[in-house]
Formats: C-alpha cells, structure tokens, sequence
C-alpha cells in the first residue's frame, strides 16, 4: 500500500507541474544550490504526519576550496523520471517505466517508518549522520578569494581584521592555511594577525609544516616588526606544544635577525633552541656568528664557538673560513685557532686566504701607543708566533711558495719578541725551501741580528742576499753602519758608507745621521760638521731636527758657539727657522765663553 501512494504522489507531482520538476538529486550539492524534497499531495500527508517535520528540506551553502578541481558532482545512476517524460510532461503512467527496477524494489521494500525514511532521504541527498540534516561546512572558493583580497589589504574599514575572519564563517584546515601563506602580496603583519586569529580556534590543529611555511613567508619581507612579532608567535606556540616548533624554522629567524644586524636577537634565538625542543645544526651556530662579530659581540662569539665545537657542529670549509677571519678581525686570535685546529682534526679544510690572515693575526705587532696604559705582554706574543709557527709546518708544498707574506709575518714577529736566531733559521729556511724572501725580510733579520750586536751575521746575511741577486737597499747599509757606530768603530762605518754610496746615488737622512751622531758621541764635531755639509752636495737636505741636535752637541760638550751660529745662519738660507730654546743655548754659551775670556785678559 505505502509503495502505491508514494508511486502515485510522485507521477502526480510530474504531470501537474513539469516545468518546475525538482532538480536531479546529487551525492555533492554545488555551492548555494536550494533542494526541496517534496512529498505526496495533502490528500495522502496525514498518512504521512510522522514525516511533517522533514517535509521541507533547503540545502545550506557548502563550502569547498578554491580549487575548482576539488569540486566533484557524481550524477545518479539513474533518473527518477525519464528524458521523455522530462521534456513532454507526459502525465501517462507508462512514466513509470523511467524507474529502475532496482528503485522500484527498493521502493517496495522500504518501511516507511519515521527513522527509516529519514535514513532513506539522507542516502538519496548524500548526506552523512554527522552532517546534522545536510550542513556540510567547506571553503568557498569565493570566501578563500574574498579572505587573500583582504589580507593584500593595508587595513580593514573596521580597523580589525579578526572580526572579518569571524564573519567569513571560513572553515579552517591546512588547506586554507597553506594556500594563505603561499599567496604572495600579503603583508607580514596581516599573516601574524590571521596566524595568531587561527591559534584560537578550537577546531584547527597547528602542524610543524604549517609553521615552518608562515616563518618562511615573513622572513622573506626582512622587516624588523614582523621578524620580532614572528619571534614571539613561535615562543608562544612552543611554549603550548612542544614539539611543533623545528630547527628549520628557528634557523630562519637567526637568519633574518642576521641580515637585520640584531645580533642580540639572534643570540636569544640561539639560547631558546633547548627549551622548544630543537637542536643546533651546522648552519644555526654559524648565523649567529656572523651576526655577533658583524655587530662586534665578540665575548659572546667566543660562548657560541665553544657550544659549536662541544656539539661538534662544524660547518662547510668555506664557512669555517670566514669564521676564522671574523674571530681574528675581533682580536680573538686564539678562538680562531682553536676553531682551526678542530677543523684540521675532522678533515676539513679552511681556504688558505682564512689561514693565511690566521698566521698574520697571530704575528701581528702591537705597538703601545703614547699616554696609553696598555701594556704589551712579551709572554703572549712568544705564544702566538709559536703557534703560528707550527701551521707555518702545515702548508703544502705547492702552496708554500706563494706564502710570502705569512712568512715575513712571522719573521718581523720573531725579530719583534728577540728571537733572532729563530728569525735567522727561519729565513735560511726559505732560502732552502722558499717562498723565496726578499728585502725586506733580510733587513728585518740583518737589523735584529745588528741590534743584538752580531755584526758578523748581519754582513753574511748580506752576502747571502747578493748571492741570490738581491741588492743591498739603502736601509740594509744604514742598519749596519749603525751598528758599528753604536760599537764606537767608525773606521768599518765609514767603509760601509762609501760603499753604499757607489750603489745608491742617493742616500737617505738616517743614514747621514747616524755617522753625525757617531762622531758627535766620539766628540769629533768638525767630522760631523762635515758630513752635514756634504749632505746638500748628495742631494740630502737637512732637516730642523739634524741642525738643532748638531747645534745641541757643539754648545753643550764642544762649547763651540761659533760653528753653532754659523749652522744657524745656514739653516735660516735655507727656510729653517731654530726654535727659541736652542738660539737661546748659544747666547748662553757665547755670554760663558765672553765672560771667562773677559776674566782672562783683566789681570794681564
């Protein structure tokens, strides 16, 4: 009997009203589509009461993502009427035949009963029991295009985004999230605004990859507001759930803040990797090590070195490289080594620009300036050459003859500290073995070996260097002369002054002054005076200082006035002006020597 009635009302409904047929019935309804399930005419709904409170049945708005390929209609297998019925309204019952038999036995079975038909209509509308009579919540492409054209935005009308979101009644899933973070275009702080909108939703559930992609997306801006605010989301989101926040994402904050310059930042980032469950790699002890020494935090550079090596966490060899070079440009030359030999010990091989600015850090001469207080600590500079010393040991052969300057570095430093004779080897060393040194590497060993009073070394050296085709400079023989004058053997001073002039054509100040000042010490002032005459002849101008030391040592020791006036008036010819103190010695002196004579002659 229920099989006949519903049968009936059914052919009833299609030849009254054709045009209006309700639509095909799909397993997915399309967005904003109505559906209203008719049921039989009044005549058969008191048969029918159990069924009036699901009489009408309208289809809310489901939401699907804006990906249209997302979208699928599966059609019926079979229609309820026929095409032909469809399009003549035929109100014949053989429109029965346009049922399936396998409807029809349906039909025939189905018991009518209040849950039963409730269960029946749901399967014919493609409902689930946990979709509460047919409200399936899914993003409509058109919301997701209305939310990223919002948050393009600079601002909002209302000034508040939040209540934009709850109005958009959006359904929230990774989804959504990613295609969010994906869109280019969106300002940072709209991201962090949606971000920290989404966390207090209940129904949606963070996920590392989520995170990772909203920290690559605003470090990407290098903005300093966001890059903070982005800083403090990610504490707070580690501080709920441990485990969500991970290496990679931490990393791109250090590198952001790097870029930024906020060394503290970084160092901060660095310091919460163990309370949010991540750990260090290569790349985060690096980052924050260049951000330390660009801003010169260099105490702190230090801690992050001794974590990096403890955690053995080295990176590439380049990288290694320029972290030798920041340690070394701060004065940390001992770090820098430490960081060396650690490398050395895994293989890995530093460019050998980075070693060799190492080896010259470690030799370099620090000179107290005047009035400072700094003092020079002679035992750690024996302790640095030394050292660089031994990675002198470590070079290659092929590298070795282009380390010139590494080389002389350690000299000059060997010579600095009074080490001659590890100067000495060193340098016959690389006459054996190279780099092949040159000038200035021989003066700076002739000259220490000269100053220790080694003057047989010192001329050996110079044959050395003539037997590799080397001339002797100006400075070679200065260094000499000076040492035999110190020593009070004017005689050999004077040979290696004559023969300095048959190499050089022209020679130097220093080297006129340091005979003057031997002759003065010997008190042989008419030789001195000489030699400040022959000055001019050579090319040589005196300068204020050798008149007025001259001019010193004739009135103090010699009490020659006389030749000191005569000085004076030369250095007045030539521009030379003698300070008040020093004319002021010669009155003096003349007064003196006037006086006595006067005193002399008064009894005669």
């Amino acid at each position: 009997m229920w099989t006949r009635l519903v049968r009936s009302a059914l052919i009833r409904r299609r030849t009254a009203l054709p045009a209006s047929r309700p639509p095909i019935l799909h397993r997915q309804i399309p967005h904003r589509e109505t559906v209203s399930l008719l049921l039989p005419s009044t005549e058969s709904a008191s048969r029918f009461s159990h069924l009036s409170g699901i009489s009408h049945f309208h289809q809310n708005t489901r939401l699907f993502s804006s990906d249209t390929a997302e979208i699928h209609e599966e059609p019926p297998s079979e229609p309820l009427i026929s095409e032909a019925n469809e399009i003549t309204g035929d109100s014949d019952f053989g429109a029965m035949n346009a049922f399936d038999e396998n409807a029809k036995s349906e039909l025939e079975d189905k018991d009518f009963s209040s849950e039963s038909t409730v269960d029946y209509f749901k399967d014919v509308r493609g409902l689930d029991e946990d979709d509460g009579l047919g409200q399936v919540k899914e993003n409509d492409p058109e919301k997701v295009e209305t939310l990223l054209s919002l948050l393009q935005s600079s601002g909002t009308a209302n000034g508040s985004l939040e209540s934009d979101f709850e109005g958009m009644n959006l359904g929230l899933n990774d989804d959504l999230v990613l295609k969010v973070l994906e869109t280019q275009y969106i300002p940072g702080e709209n991201l962090i605004c949606f971000f920290s909108w989404i966390l207090k939703k209940p129904e949606f559930k963070l996920t590392t990859v989520v995170l990772d992609a909203l920290v690559s997306a605003i470090c990407t801006e290098n903005r300093r507001t966001e890059a903070y605010a982005l800083w403090d989301l990610v504490n707070e989101v580690g501080d709920k759930e441990n485990g969500l926040v991970s290496t990679k994402s931490l990393n791109s904050l250090i590198e952001v803040f790097s870029r930024l310059g906020k060394a503290k930042a970084a160092f901060d980032v660095l310091n919460e990797f163990e309370e949010l469950g991540c750990v260090p790699n290569a790349d985060t002890y690096y980052s924050t090590l260049e951000v330390l020494c660009k801003r010169s935090f260099y105490s702190w550079a230090c801690s992050v070195c001794e974590k990096m090596l403890s955690a053995d966490k080295l990176p590439d060899a380049e990288r290694v490289g320029k972290i030798i070079s920041s340690l070394c440009k701060g004065g940390m030359t001992k770090d820098a080594h430490l960081v060396y030999l650690y490398a050395k010990d895994k293989k890995i091989c530093p460019p050998q620009s980075s070693i060799d600015f190492l080896i010259g850090s470690l030799s370099r001469i620090e000179r107290a300036g005047k009035g400072s207080e700094k003092e020079i600590d002679k035992e750690l500079d024996k302790q640095n050459v030394s050292l660089a010393l031994e990675m002198l040991n470590d070079y290659p052969a092929e590298n070795r003859k282009y380390a010139i300057k590494p080389f002389s570095s350690v000299i000059k430093k060997l010579c600095w500290i009074e080490d001659v004779e590890g100067a000495k080897k060193l340098l016959l060393e690389m006459v054996k073995s190279g780099p092949h040194p040159g000038n200035a590497v021989f003066n700076s060993v002739i000259n220490g070996l000269a100053k220790a009073g080694d003057i047989k070394e010192s001329l050996y050296l110079m044959k050395v260097m003539k037997s590799r085709g080397l001339k002797p400079d100006v400075y070679t023989y200065s260094v000499i002369m000076s040492s035999y004058a110190r020593g009070g053997e004017m005689e050999k001073a004077c040979k290696i002054f004559d023969e300095a002039k048959k190499k050089h054509s022209k020679l130097t100040t220093v080297t006129y002054h340091t005979l003057i000042r031997g002759f003065c010490k010997l008190e042989q002032f008419d030789k001195a005076v000489d030699l400040l005459r022959e000055m001019k002849k050579h090319g040589v101008r005196p300068n204020h200082d050798e008149y007025n030391k001259m001019i010193k040592s004739l009135c103090l020791k010699a009490l020659d006035w006389e030749t000191a006036a005569k000085l004076e008036k030369k250095m007045r010819k030539n521009g030379l002006i003698l300070n008040g103190r020093t004319r002021a010695l010669i009155s003096a002196v003349k007064e003196l020597d006037e006086g006595v004579s006067s005193e002399i002659s008064a009894p005669a």
